[in-house]
């Protein structure tokens, strides 16, 4: 590990419960959420169990701002869930603990890439 990269190092080391925390909170959610979600929309509304909502109740109801808040944290908390997922996995699986840096910027960056997207559509686009 180079020295120039030490300042991520400790930083990673101290926010670690909170990663953890997070990968908790992401996990319960995509646990108990996601497969709801999947019933609903794969097999409930294709299958005519209940009639599809029209497009601008949908719209109406993502326009609502607890509903962004529930959509913003459905999409971001099982982000940050699978880049902790992916980082120990990498670090334990193939034994790349020596790469700590890589494989950390690389797994948040991308959740925290996700996450600022799902806030510019969430936000802004709608």
């Amino acid at each position: 590990m180079s020295a120039g990269f030490g300042w991520l190092v400790r930083m990673l080391e101290r926010i670690t419960p909170l990663l953890w925390l997070l990968f908790s909170a992401g996990g319960t959610l995509v646990a108990f959420l996601f497969p709801l979600h999947i019933l609903v929309t794969g097999f409930a509304i294709p299958l005519g169990w209940v009639e599809a909502p029209s497009y601008e109740s949908i719209l109406d109801l993502v326009r609502h701002p607890l509903t962004r808040v529930y959509l913003f944290l459905l999409i971001t908390l099982p982000l940050i869930h699978g880049a902790h997922r992916l980082r120990y996995t990498l670090y334990d699986a193939f034994k790349l603990k020596h790469k700590t840096v890589l494989i950390a910027s690389l797994c948040y960056g991308v959740a925290i890439l996700g996450t600022v997207f799902a806030s510019y559509v969430l936000l802004i686009a709608l």
